[in-house]
């Protein structure tokens, strides 16, 4: 069994059909891009994976759990917020609390996730406000190594606005992995930044990949999804067109619409 199974996703907005039927699988430690003109379902793919979008009909299966559809009002909920937590997603325009140092941008995600976890146990509001500060300690120091392993601890204490795009993505990518999820999604993570700061991005998700990451990313750089992927997803209108290794996709593409694809973007 694949460690994700995605099987017959389909997602309206009002009228517009924007996701019709996607099916795919992938194993653990697999990177997979996906790829496609704008407005062909790619995003909507991940803010569903992500729970983001509630999909209207198909299933989500993780590990051979499955994650949606979500239980129903008369069925057990309890660990819906963990399932929820299955997918970290990296958005492309960052998405940073301004107000907050790159260290608490960090943490914030940590904290909430403890005290809601507390809330869920039953642990009342005056012995949860003797458990923060050593909570705080250990999320803080967990987000320092996070922040050191995308090369940002000397910008622990900045605010995003002293920080450059893809030192915003960095603190976003390091967001995403303090929540320690199974599946991290990228999406177009390089798509907000001037050029000579793609390179940064790009070289941290290459590291995630080496370390053995399951990832999903949608992306436009297509050398890159070239060189970091281990399986191509090519969308088109709302549907997988075209699946498989990036050799197969890029230099021997089967589809009509993947080769018209490659055309426009030379």
């Amino acid at each position: 069994m694949a460690f994700l199974e995605v099987k017959d996703l389909y997602k309206k907005f009002g009228d517009t059909e924007v996701l019709k039927g996607v099916s795919f699988e992938m194993e653990k430690g697999e990177v997979v891009s996906v790829i496609g003109s704008s407005g062909n379902g790619k995003t909507t793919l991940l803010r569903c994976l992500n729970f983001l979008e509630t999909a209207d009909n198909g299933t989500i299966t993780v590990d051979g759990e499955v994650i949606f559809p979500l239980p129903t009002s008369g069925e057990k909920r309890e660990n819906i917020s963990d399932k929820k937590l299955t997918f970290g997603m990296v958005f492309q325009n960052f998405n940073l609390f301004p107000q907050y140092s790159a260290l608490k941008n960090v943490t914030l995600a940590m904290d909430v996730q403890e005290e809601n976890a507390w809330k869920e146990q039953g642990i009342k509001f005056f012995e949860r406000r003797k458990m923060r500060k050593e909570m705080r300690c250990k999320n803080e120091e967990k987000a320092m190594e996070l922040l050191t392993r995308v090369g940002l601890e000397n910008k622990k204490d900045n605010y995003p606005c002293e920080l450059s795009g893809g030192q915003q993505q960095r603190v976003a990518i390091a967001r995403a992995l303090a929540l320690s999820p199974d599946i991290l999604c990228f999406d177009e993570p390089t798509s907000a930044l001037d050029p000579e700061l793609t390179g940064e991005v790009l070289k941290v998700i290459k590291t995630l990949r080496d370390e053995g990451r399951t990832m999903i990313i949608v992306t436009h750089e297509m050398e890159f999804a070239r060189n970091v992927s281990d399986k191509i997803i090519f969308m088109a209108d709302g549907v997988i067109e075209e699946m498989g290794t990036p050799a197969q996709i890029f230099d021997e593409p089967q589809s009509d619409k993947t080769k018209a694809f490659f055309a426009k973007a030379e």
